[in-house]
């Protein structure tokens, strides 16, 4: 398993602090994590769903190309 980390750099004093992950931190990591991953198929899906009625105007990939949507 890969060990989670911190790290925090003190520009005044030029230290540099690792330390691993609480508990708490890893579970807002990974909560964090699953929030990206569905606004990104949210943000893929819509894309789909919008080529593919933009298509049936009977737009042709070449159109959706030359449109930058393709």
């Amino acid at each position: 398993m890969t060990l989670l980390t911190i790290s925090n750099f003190d520009a005044t004093t030029g230290e540099l602090e690792v330390r691993e992950m609480t508990a708490e931190e890893i579970a807002e990591y990974k909560a964090d994590a699953q929030r990206q991953n569905a606004i990104i198929e949210s943000d893929l899906g819509a894309k789909e769903s919008t080529l593919a009625k933009l298509e049936a105007l009977g737009l042709t990939a070449e159109d959706l190309k030359a449109l930058g949507l393709g």
